[in-house]
């Protein structure tokens, strides 16, 4: 069975009785009709309810069409409603000024009825295929979006599959650093930056020979210089991209094994010379390293890496990002529990 679609909400902004009349009485039988008698009160309305057309007249008190236009196209929330100047100044002028305001049409008095309804379903009829174009766009926005996002968490992924199966190395760290973002009072369009591009700062781990990455001793001097090209490495391989994400990605990449103090590499870089991004990552996997098997190595207690993050405050770390992660223990232990990797 057919939904049945429901009638347009025609808004009528004129003073004069005898107008507003006229118009309701060639349009009622199609649509839902609104008054207004003012632009005040036709802004007022068009902000407290959903209105698919304007007519509106260009001689008005207080506030005239022309203005009353261009107030309403300056607002986002009104701007998209298609507007027509139904007036009894028909100079050329006067049309030109309508069109400028940002109107769609410009019908001029007397009225005919048949021209009306014309225009106001001609003009629905566009803004319907409008929205449903836009609508379009944003779901194909969004799923570009969900399919991008997909790519770069399975790179993610790839780096630390080769030396933990589950892929859930990748999945704790970004989420512990959404969580030390907003502790740290990034708005949360930057925490949700953060997160989806964590997951390709072991990127690079791809190059890096099974006979260093698997070890199960401790790495040689030359076995160390090869490991710590994994952060260049990364960052070449997402390279120099002008997405939002994609340079966050390559800044994490590259800086989170650097150190507040200046001894971590790749650049040796000090203090707040290194990305925030770097120092919350840098934190979250270390966090992670110590709280999970490797090769070389069993998991710490929860404590116990708690008390090697405090201890390092300062030299290794940040000390507000370590300020930050200690207020948010049981947030970030509850992610912990929730992805444990399955031995």
């Amino acid at each position: 069975m057919k939904a049945e679609i429901s009638p347009a909400n025609v808004l009528i902004v004129d003073d004069t009785p005898q107008n507003i009349s006229l118009l309701n009485a060639a349009l009622m039988d199609e649509y839902f009709i609104k008054i207004a008698t003012s632009g005040l009160q036709a802004i007022d309305i068009c902000l407290s309810m959903p209105i698919d057309i304007i007519l509106l007249d260009v001689m008005m008190p207080e506030m005239d069409g022309f203005e009353t236009c261009r107030r309403l196209k300056d607002n986002p929330l009104t701007s998209s409603i298609p507007v027509i100047f139904v007036t009894a100044r028909g100079e050329i002028k006067d049309e030109s000024m309508g069109f400028a305001c940002g109107a769609v049409d410009y019908i001029t008095k007397p009225i005919q009825s048949a021209i009306v309804r014309a225009r106001v379903r001609t003009h629905l009829s566009l803004y319907d295929q409008n929205r449903t174009l836009e609508r379009l766009v944003r779901e194909r926005t969004a799923e570009l979006n969900v399919s991008r996002l997909e790519v770069l968490h399975r790179l993610g992924s790839a780096g630390e599959y080769r030396d933990n199966e589950t892929g859930l190395h990748v999945v704790r760290v970004s989420s512990y650093s959404r969580i030390l973002a907003l502790a740290l009072g990034l708005p949360e369009s930057e925490a949700e930056l953060i997160f989806n591009a964590a997951p390709l700062h072991d990127t690079g781990k791809i190059a890096i020979p099974d006979s260093i990455l698997f070890k199960p001793g401790k790495l040689d001097n030359e076995e160390w210089k090869i490991m710590r090209t994994h952060s260049e490495i990364g960052y070449k391989i997402i390279g120099d991209h002008q997405s939002t994400l994609l340079k966050a990605a390559a800044t994490i990449a590259l800086s989170h094994h650097e150190r507040w103090d200046g001894f971590g590499y790749p650049q040796n870089l000090k203090g707040n010379d290194i990305h925030l991004f770097g120092r919350i990552v840098g934190l979250a996997d270390v966090f992670d390293a110590l709280t999970t098997v490797r090769p070389y190595k069993q998991a710490w207690p929860v404590d116990e890496a708690v008390s090697e993050i405090m201890r390092c405050s300062g030299n290794h770390f940040d000390p507000q990002v370590v300020e930050a992660f200690l207020r948010k223990i049981p947030e970030i232990t509850a992610v912990q529990q929730e992805f444990v990797d399955v031995v």
